[in-house]
């Protein structure tokens, strides 16, 4: 053996160069498709990409199986449709294959599951926060139950539970909770109290009147609640808008529902949802991807970047990201730790899409009590995806998160 070594040594130098190693062998992403089908066409610019950032720990190799020097290879993997992705060990032997579009993060998701490292690496969260910047002191009557945001006293509402009264910020929150509640609707609307915006005191919600207007700049509606109709009708004469009784109000204020959980809310707030041409909202950015999840079908997304309110375009293909714009833009996971310390979602209004990861880390440099992760917008829709018909029956309820 040393002889060998010896004599390739020498051979090296006489050649003037150095002996390398035979290349070891890498898994391997193997695409079987053509250049004419349009799954194929979106495969193509992934590949590259992936090929370029994972070199040298996988092999990424693209077969057109329309072209007849590769019928074989179509035929040695008997295919049945293209484009067909099969993941492949160093020693060649399959460990899975898929069927039509899959993103990069499926691709790579799936590598993970298999215990590749690169794919962790590569799917580990670049940015995440899961302590607040500093502590909240606001005393907890003063934040509202659902959003966290500051409580204005002229438009405060006051639920009272079997765990302990709980304020809101705006009637427009009553029936978002009662959107979500799962048993006792009456009993919450009974107990609700909204505050007279003449006064400032207390008044049974099914009792008051309502001046529901909209904001003449962004079109969301405002609403203002009275114990008596006289005062409502002067600050109409002062301000515009319609009074209202609480049914008329909770019927326009139900009226429009997400499509992936069933929560009241104005769709100047929401995402907007197109699904085979028919329009729905998602409450928030990732109830938006869960509309693709309770519908089965895919989805263009039209969500707002939670900083500078600039447009994000989502479109989903077999169940997966095939497009993003702009294509930089990224997505908050909001979280908050259980009794046991586990981190769960910290709910709907603490979700995000934004244009940038510049923008998400500055927007969480100006909001001190955010706690979560940076994620791509396809692990946004993956987990959703990934939810049983139970858990989406479920999704957002409030009595799963009553307060305790």
């Amino acid at each position: 053996m040393r002889d060998t070594i010896r004599r390739l040594a020498l051979l090296a130098v006489l050649l003037g160069g150095t002996v390398l190693p035979a290349q070891q062998a890498l898994p391997k992403l193997l695409d079987l498709g053509s250049k004419t089908c349009v799954p194929c066409k979106l495969m193509a610019p992934l590949l590259d990409g992936m090929r370029d950032e994972f070199r040298g720990v996988l092999d990424v190799e693209f077969v057109d199986v329309g072209e007849k020097a590769n019928v074989a290879v179509g035929t040695k993997y008997g295919i049945r449709v293209i484009p067909t992705q099969i993941l492949l060990a160093p020693d060649g032997k399959e460990l899975w294959r898929h069927e039509g579009f899959i993103s990069r993060y499926g691709l790579l998701e799936k590598w993970r599951e298999l215990g590749y490292e690169f794919a962790a690496k590569a799917l580990a969260p670049p940015f995440e926060r899961l302590a607040p910047a500093q502590p909240d002191t606001r005393p907890k009557d003063t934040v509202c139950f659902l959003c966290d945001g500051d409580i204005d006293p002229k438009t405060r509402v006051t639920v009272h539970t079997d765990k302990g009264d709980v304020a809101l910020c705006a009637p427009h929150h009553l029936f978002v909770m009662l959107s979500c509640l799962q048993q006792d609707l009456e009993g919450t609307e009974r107990s609700a109290r909204v505050t007279d915006w003449a006064t400032g005191q207390p008044v049974p919600a099914l009792d008051a009147c309502y001046l529901f207007g909209a904001d003449e700049q962004t079109g969301r509606p405002w609403t203002r609640a009275f114990a008596e109709r006289p005062a409502a009708e002067r600050e109409r004469a002062a301000s515009g808008g319609s009074i209202l009784t609480y049914a008329l109000l909770k019927n326009k204020e139900l009226a429009s529902r997400c499509g992936f959980c069933d929560r009241s809310l104005y769709p100047e707030d929401g995402a907007v949802v197109k699904i085979d041409g028919v329009y729905s909202w998602g409450c928030c950015a990732h109830c938006s991807s869960g509309v693709a999840a309770r519908t089965g079908k895919d989805l263009e997304i039209h969500e707002r970047d939670r900083l500078t309110g600039e447009p994000v375009v989502v479109r989903t293909l077999d169940g997966y990201v095939v497009s993003v714009e702009p294509a930089g833009a990224v997505a908050w996971f909001g979280l908050r730790p259980n009794a046991e310390g586990k981190f769960g979602s910290a709910g709907c209004f603490h979700q995000g899409f934004f244009t940038s990861a510049e923008n998400l880390r500055a927007w969480v440099g100006q909001t001190p009590y955010a706690v979560g992760r940076q994620i791509t917008i396809d692990q946004s829709l993956a987990d959703k995806l990934r939810m049983s018909p139970q858990q989406i029956a479920k999704a957002c309820k409030i009595g799963e998160c009553a307060p305790k």
